[in-house]
């Protein structure tokens, strides 16, 4: 039984959606990831979308930080893109070799050097090259699960294959439900997940859940195994089962909504402060206080240095900076403290004064 199996078992069975934490370049690393298990562990997690491309060139070294787990983030599914199925079938087969629970291909991006290669949202415009490549993933990871067998003539693997899953849009510069999402479901996906606006829309317009109902029924009637996950625009845990439970979807990815808040899986809330008062109304039985907000924070950024510091720019977690340190007077003050830092020790430094004001 793999994963997705279980969880179909273990929460859709049961009338409780999946969570999902989505795939999002420079967010989403192993140090996030790590945070997030600690503190909101959701029921899967995706590593940041890799190039496929990237993972058979010379400089596959440095590429290959971005598939590095741990196992307190397991499940966790390898996201991959490429528009070229050979490349795609090597990178499948690493995938298992690493021992993920799942691999996920990205066919929604709409990144435009992600596209020149054929990958991503592209593949909506390339159903021929989408499928060749979908087949190569599965290819990929059964040569993978047999070669790093210890008995490599045991070919009874299929209920323990490496499953592939599918993150896309409703369609490229238009709503294409019935063509595109039908036709990846005809495709026997273990799970699909659907961000609901085309690619032209970006994310520059609210997501269409309503077109959630439609995808659901379409799935029921092509392939009722395919789990449904929706993703765009879910700001808590509460709304994230409130849809679930409206449209019909098995499970929610959450992606923007996890900036700042590794807690969002864990439901806990925070302390909204306005003009130096806190917001009762915002009050839950399990606040979390600003300073923890604070520590956590320093704690994640010791492990980006710790881990990832020597191929990535410390100015990527200044994003999360920004993130973390809001919704309180003198948070704007803060803020433009934690921009000049250059490393977790000055940041450590900067939250200590502060705390201790």
């Amino acid at each position: 039984m793999n994963f997705w199996e279980k969880l179909k078992k273990d929460k859709v069975a049961k009338g409780r959606p999946i969570m999902a934490l989505a795939p999002m370049a420079n967010v989403t690393d192993m140090a996030f990831r790590r945070i997030v298990a600690k503190y909101g562990k959701p029921d899967v997690m995706w590593t940041e979308f890799v190039s496929a491309d990237g993972l058979m060139s010379s400089g596959r070294d440095i590429i290959l930080r971005d598939l590095a787990y741990s196992s307190s983030e397991r499940p966790i599914a390898a996201q991959l893109f490429t528009g070229h199925p050979d490349k795609m079938f090597q990178a499948g087969k690493l995938v298992a070799e690493l021992g993920f629970d799942g691999l996920d291909i990205n066919m929604g991006c709409p990144d435009r050097a992600v596209e020149k290669q054929g990958g991503g949202a592209f593949m909506i415009k390339d159903k021929k090259n989408a499928l060749a490549v979908l087949e190569s993933a599965r290819r990929g990871v059964m040569e993978g699960k047999i070669s790093n067998s210890k008995n490599s003539d045991n070919r009874q693997l299929s209920k323990e294959n490496i499953p592939i899953s599918v993150k896309t849009r409703v369609g490229y510069n238009k709503n294409e439900i019935d063509e595109w999402i039908g036709f990846l479901l005809e495709q026997k996906l273990s799970a699909l997940t659907v961000h609901l606006r085309t690619r032209k829309e970006m994310s520059n317009v609210p997501a269409h859940w309503e077109l959630m109902l439609k995808i659901v029924s379409l799935r029921d009637k092509i392939s009722p195994e395919t789990l449904i996950l929706g993703n765009g625009d879910i700001s808590s845990i509460k709304e994230a089962e409130v849809k679930a439970k409206e449209t019909g979807c098995d499970g929610i990815m959450i992606g923007r909504g996890i900036f700042g808040n590794p807690w969002f899986f864990s439901g806990r809330t925070f302390e909204i402060y306005q003009d130096g008062l806190k917001n009762s109304s915002q009050k839950s039985t399990s606040d979390i206080s600003r300073n923890e907000r604070l520590k956590v924070m320093v704690e994640h950024t010791k492990l980006f240095e710790k881990f990832l510091v020597d191929i990535k720019s410390f100015a990527i977690m200044k994003k999360h900076f920004k993130a973390y340190v809001s919704g309180w007077e003198g948070a704007k003050e803060l803020r433009i403290k934690l921009m000049e830092t250059k490393n977790a020790k000055e940041v450590d430094d900067v939250v200590k004064d502060y705390i201790n004001i």
